[in-house]
């Protein structure tokens, strides 16, 4: 890199600007790019905004294009979110990685369509997913599907500067809509693995038996838990209480006959929960390891013991006073966190604009192959958070071996109410769910309740570059190894922890799924339509924020090991992962509750019923330019100069006049030829697009051939959701569908550990491998 540090340069825009304050948590210098007036965020929230997303970073303000171009000659990476791209002025800095950030990506035929981050969650996939099925679509708070883009961008911009050790810098263009198409959980799998569409599942899981529940003073999220145990367990605690009603019966010990008759059981756990103070009933289940939590607000985070036991928030120093804000999503590096940033004045560093600094050294070798290729994970994760990263790392030319243990079987593989296929439901090797995220991997099955079983994992450990798992806090001590154990068996690796709550804390005990870590995040609690009106988000969303934010913590670790030597621990908490995804939430305070599919200064901003049945278009008008041209489009020119109409202020006093009028029009037409004709007057517009839409009608994913087809030597060929960042150089792939079963045991253990045929063929026998 040309300094100590690498220096990345940021044309922001709402898809890059948490990419650029992801890397300030990783320690980089960021430079935020501010025209004259300053950047937008300075005005947006009462400035909120801006101390969210640019605090930390320093200031510039370039009085010409050449003044930016002798900016960029001395930087590392630029994120670029420019409307038009900075194409033309970083031509001939072939060292530099340059990641573009689009809506919709550089190929295809929707490049110059306007996005939003509820259009883009519209045509991504997202908003199909949430709401209540007889009711319109409902987006998930806080800009998820633009924190998508920009942890995708952040991932990018260190795989680029890896890519750059053996060869030049590139071009990495990353797509908005493919970061949320490839974020859906079961959503599109459902239809490319059993030809079904789901249904909006309202505030019950569509696979797993847990939901939303009220309480006395609130909402929880849990339910019936995935394990006889838990089952068992809750069952247990509602006899001690008089309030199990028919649920003694033997029938309800069948898991099938729970899920046939769930809303009767359901019904039975919510007049329990109902009687409880959602803090108390939480407290009260965890005990017990029942995966339930309270759900709560983002004004209420900061009085959560472990967010706070872990220094999770940081101190904001602004002109006005210190604010407290969200940390970042893990800490980094070797377990230090940034604790305080501060909010520059517009053009504070200035003199970075007149100063010299020498460009990358240039690679001695130049090699195109995946950024991550020689790179050895030993994959310890299960479900979907921990499988996410790692095939994020695999798609980018990681040797990623997945050891899968005997004695804690994935459910995603193993449990009928989690299998996606058109086939028989008790084959481990043709789940959907589990063959879409463990593409590209490869597989040894190892019984790692054994001695055996652990030593042969140990010299695996020692062989490899990086260790990821996503158990509970304990299970890796259990093990015997804990980090103390696993530096000494391999003092260069890379270790990442992916539990619930993190390895440390008062909570680190607590069980956890994607739904209720939501709901201690602040996620579920924003996702409604008022305070007393809460859908809640269902599907596995923090899964995969947590899976990306793990990743990008392995390419982050790797970074630093190739310039420290050392490897380290990231602890990494899917509480803070998700949290850290919450945006300028807490700043707002407790005024920030749900609000639908609005937006705090736009207007209209809305999902809009089409022709056809469950037809939506989401639609958001940024400005009175743009509403005036809704007006021509919609055949209501005189909507545009109506005082009751003519201002945002005025459009959402009036929302029942403007939601009136463009619904009318909607109504008449298919939900892509409305998008079309608003997008051809430069509104951001966009059909509700669910799995088989994505797959079958997409012109904007066909074009960038985000659906890629591979054998599966077990289920067959299928369709795979795609990567969505491409690199232009080094770019990753499917190479390979998913592994079967211990399909690798063997070539591994000769490959990496260099064991003897014998030795093999002894373990097998002692059923140590499968």
């Amino acid at each position: 890199m040309s300094g100590s540090v690498a220096r990345v340069v940021e044309l922001s825009s709402p898809f890059t600007r948490f990419a650029g304050r992801l890397l300030v948590g990783l320690g980089y210098e960021v430079v935020l790019v501010e025209p004259p007036e300053g950047d937008a965020t300075r005005r947006e929230l009462g400035g909120d905004a801006f101390v969210h997303w640019h605090a930390g970073k320093r200031s510039v303000v370039p009085a010409s294009p050449e003044e930016l171009r002798a900016l960029l000659a001395g930087a590392d990476v630029l994120l670029d979110g420019s409307p038009g791209g900075a194409e033309e002025i970083v031509a001939g800095l072939d060292d530099l990685v340059h990641v573009r950030v689009t809506p919709f990506g550089l190929l295809g035929p929707r490049t110059d369509w306007q996005g939003t981050d509820l259009v883009v969650a519209a045509l991504g996939g997202m908003l199909a997913q949430v709401g209540d099925p007889d009711g319109p679509p409902l987006r998930l708070p806080e800009q998820q599907a633009e924190q998508l883009a920009g942890v995708n961008a952040a991932i990018a911009a260190l795989l680029g500067l890896r890519a750059r050790r053996t060869g030049p810098g590139q071009l990495v263009d990353v797509s908005a809509q493919a970061c949320v198409a490839a974020a859906l959980e079961a959503g599109t799998l459902a239809y490319l693995h059993e030809d079904r569409v789901p249904p909006r599942p309202g505030s019950v899981h569509p696979l797993v038996p847990h939901g939303l529940f009220r309480s006395a003073d609130g909402y929880l999220g849990g339910g019936l838990g995935g394990s006889p145990r838990m089952w068992d367990a809750l069952l247990d605690w509602l006899r001690e209480e008089n309030t199990a009603a028919d649920l003694t019966e033997p029938r309800w010990q069948d898991p099938v006959e729970r899920k046939k008759h769930q809303e009767h059981v359901f019904k039975v756990v919510q007049d329990f929960v109902g009687r409880w103070p959602k803090a108390e009933f939480a407290e009260r289940a965890q005990a017990r390891k029942l995966p339930w939590a309270a759900v709560d607000l983002p004004h209420e985070l900061p009085d959560n013991p472990q967010l706070t036991a872990r220094d999770f928030f940081t101190r904001v120093r602004t002109p006005e006073g210190e604010r407290t804000d969200l940390g970042f999503p893990f800490a980094f590096p070797e377990g230090h966190r940034v604790r305080e940033l501060d909010v520059p004045a517009p053009g504070a560093d200035q003199e970075m604009l007149a100063e010299h600094r020498p460009g990358p050294t240039p690679a001695v070798v130049n090699t195109e192959a995946p950024a991550l290729h020689g790179i050895r994970v030993l994959d310890l994760t299960w479900v979907l958070a921990g499988p996410y990263c790692t095939k994020v790392l695999a798609d980018h030319g990681a040797d990623v071996i997945k050891v899968e243990s005997m004695g804690r079987p994935d459910p995603t593989r193993f449990a009928p109410f989690m299998h996606l296929s058109r086939g028989p439901h008790t084959d481990p090797n043709t789940n959907g769910y589990f063959n879409e995220v463990n593409r590209n991997k490869r597989s040894i099955a190892l019984d790692t309740r054994t001695d055996e079983g652990v030593a042969v994992l140990r010299e695996l450990i020692a062989h490899a570059d990086v260790l990821v798992e996503n158990f509970s806090s304990t299970v890796m001590r259990k093990l015997g190894l804990g980090y103390e154990e696993l530096t000494r068996i391999n003092p260069d690796l890379v270790y990442v922890s992916m539990s619930g709550m993190g390895h440390t804390g008062p909570r680190n005990g607590w069980v956890s799924y994607a739904d209720t870590v939501s709901a201690s995040a602040g996620l579920t609690g924003l996702t409604g339509w008022g305070p007393d009106d809460v859908v809640g988000v269902i599907y596995g969303h923090g899964d995969i924020v947590a899976g990306l934010q793990a990743a990008l913590a392995t390419v982050a670790a790797l970074e630093h090991r190739a310039v420290t030597g050392r490897g380290q621990h990231i602890d990494l908490s899917q509480l803070e992962a998700t949290a850290a995804h919450m945006g300028t939430s807490l700043l707002g305070g407790p005024a920030v509750t749900p609000s639908g599919n609005t937006h705090p200064s736009w207007s209209p901003q809305g999902v809009y019923r089409c022709l056809g049945t469950d037809r939506w278009l989401a639609v958001s008008v940024r400005d009175d330019t743009e509403w005036a041209a809704l007006c021509e489009v919609i055949g209501r020119p005189e909507l545009a100069t109506d005082e009751r109409t003519f201002t945002a202020q005025a459009r959402r006093i009036s929302a029942a006049l403007v939601d009136a009028a463009l619904g009318e029009w909607t109504r008449t037409l298919p939900a892509d030829v409305a998008a079309e004709a608003l997008q051809a007057h430069g509104i951001p517009a966009g059909a509700v697009q669910d799995g088989r839409e994505l797959v079958e009608h997409d012109p904007q994913l066909r074009a960038r051939g985000f659906y890629v087809r591979r054998e599966h030597p077990v289920a067959g060929a299928f369709l795979h959701e795609g990567v969505p960042i491409r690199l232009t150089r080094t770019p990753g792939g499917i190479r390979a569908a998913a592994p079967v079963l211990g399909a690798d045991t063997d070539a591994v253990l000769s490959e990496v550990a260099g064991f003897s045929t014998e030795r093999v063929q002894r373990l097998r026998e002692a059923g140590v491998l499968r």
